[in-house]
């Protein structure tokens, strides 16, 4: 027992192991100690050196101070490996080996990794780390790493100039389309129609020249922004009519296909064709073919291969993306399809509950806010409206909503511009066609501020930075606006470079700059202090 604890004891002089040697180690010791009583000094001295051996060893195996952990949720059916970024209110934010970044429920993990939290939760990445350039240097998919609309970038300007911050550079190429941008590893890739075809493009980060550039086929101008996926180093894009092309990063070679129609027999809601940015999820892509059949569905990222469906009575598609939630215990994936919010069990692809109040009878556009065990959704035209429920469990592996609050379409709406969450409110432009902007009170609904005239015209693409709302106006106006509860703070606005038709694509903000893509034109800001 004594061996044991002496093994023990040397273990826990590690850090003066690695940097200090035997010789301050055992002078360190109390020699006379009970725990080494009978103990020969050349013994100790082995047990010293073993210690020291087994710490290099593990060292070499990246096992001692490694920056992953493994998570498990309170039931211990989920677990993942990543490593831990911070706390925001009650959720844990994770990034796993791949880039990207998770956030769980504190409620919902284990009792061992909430007692992990409670002696670790001042850690949180400092400004200029290591783990925050980690975070912050790519946006791979829509609404960034998160889905949630916020960069992380800081530094930014806090006020712009009556003409704008500087244009770094500009490009065309483009093609034609209305799709976002994903950026990883020095390169931003997008999709547009280019004569006959549409494409997915790949550009540099630094210049905006072409690097590859493959053909989808023939089709209409398209909306998907392109989901990448770091770990294996696949782009995946969806055309208007529903073709799904997973491709190499590295030179646009297409891997596999799927056809929502053909495979699945999926629709849309209406007119205006698939829209959607596929979710990657550990080896799973998850997308929304819109069928009785499939609502939604995992595939195989790698292959295409379909790893479940969801049934569900005229589960036509809308046009917001999937997210991840872990409300009510169970991970599930939340989207607005036509028949309004669904909750589908990720395990197996069964659909959780249905939120038909919010739906309107044209498009479904905004992607949900999730919040814990929070899911906020709205939708605009003459018949949606906003509303906040509450996910609970409900036996084993199921879930039910309570309905928090319902806004009326004329109270509460967001077209198709998005919403962001930052603490306890919720910023987004209000309005059929229009982008007032407004903030208000999660939890209750209340409307802090707003709607306000805005400084453009038409509906309001945003996204978020450094305490900022970046709202771009149909009518190609981009305007900086406080994110504070305090009230409606303009902090400038100018006309962006060109304006070739209705300015939808929503922007992006990374590295110091903010990217705004206007049909076949990039142009790309410096908003650095």
């Amino acid at each position: 027992m004594r061996e044991i604890l002496a093994v023990q004891w040397c273990l826990s002089l590690r850090p003066l192991v690695a940097t200090a040697g035997s010789g301050r180690i055992a002078r360190s010791m109390n020699l006379s100690s009970a725990m080494f009583s009978g103990m020969s000094k050349v013994m100790i001295m082995r047990l010293v050196w073993t210690a020291a051996i087994a710490f290099f060893l593990l060292s070499l195996s990246g096992v001692v101070n490694a920056a992953e952990r493994t998570w498990r949720d309170a039931s211990g059916q989920y677990s993942v490996k990543a490593e831990f970024v911070g706390l925001d209110d009650e959720q844990v934010s994770l990034r796993k080996s791949d880039g990207n970044l998770i956030q769980i429920p504190v409620q919902k993990l284990s009792s061992l990794d909430r007692r992990w939290l409670a002696r670790n939760k001042t850690t949180r990445p400092k400004s200029g780390s290591e783990s925050e350039a980690l975070v912050s240097k790519d946006w791979p998919r829509w609404r960034g790493p998160n889905a949630d609309g916020i960069s992380v970038e800081t530094d930014l300007l806090e006020r712009w100039s009556e003409g704008g911050p500087p244009v770094a550079w500009s490009c065309r190429g483009m093609g034609r389309g209305h799709s976002s941008l994903a950026i990883h590893d020095g390169k931003i890739y997008t999709m547009g129609k280019k004569s006959d075809s549409v494409m997915l493009v790949c550009v540099s980060l630094d210049d905006g020249q072409v690097i590859w550039e493959t053909s989808l086929g023939p089709g209409n101008d398209p909306n998907c922004t392109p989901t990448v996926d770091p770990e294996s180093g696949l782009v995946f894009a969806l055309t208007i009519e529903g073709k799904l092309v997973c491709l190499s990063c590295e030179n646009g070679n297409e891997v596999w296909r799927k056809d929502y129609a053909a495979d699945f027999q999926g629709k849309m809601m209406s007119m205006w064709g698939y829209s959607e940015s596929p979710l990657v999820d550990g080896d799973r892509l998850i997308c929304t073919p819109g069928s009785n059949q499939g609502v939604l569905a995992a595939l195989d990222k790698k292959t295409g291969k379909v790893l479940w469906a969801t049934p569900m009575d005229g589960g036509k598609a809308g046009y917001a993306s999937p997210v991840i939630s872990f409300g009510g215990g169970v991970k599930q994936y939340v989207t607005m399809v036509g028949k309004g919010l669904i909750g589908v069990r990720a395990s197996d692809g069964a659909l959780l509950w249905n939120y038909p109040r919010i739906a309107n009878k044209t498009a479904n556009v905004p992607t949900p806010i999730i919040h814990g065990d929070l899911v906020f959704g709205s939708s605009g035209y003459g018949d949606g409206g906003s509303a906040l429920l509450k996910l609970s469990k409900a036996g084993r592996n199921q879930v039910r909503f309570n309905e928090v609050y319902y806004k009326t379409n004329k109270q509460v709406q967001n077209h198709h511009g998005g919403m962001i969450r930052i603490g306890d409110h919720v910023y987004m432009g209000h309005g059929h066609n229009n982008g007032f902007p407004l903030c208000m009170h999660l939890a209750t609904g209340r409307v802090v501020w707003g709607p306000e005239r805005g400084a453009g015209t038409g509906s309001a693409a945003i996204t978020a930075a450094d305490g900022h709302l970046y709202f771009r106006y149909e009518n190609a106006e981009m305007a900086l606006v406080e994110a504070t509860p305090s009230g409606y703070q303009l902090k400038g606005s100018f006309k962006i470079k060109s304006r070739n038709g209705k300015s939808w694509a929503h922007p992006v903000v990374l590295q110091g700059k903010l990217y705004l893509r206007d049909q076949d034109e990039l142009h790309c800001y410096s908003i650095e202090q």
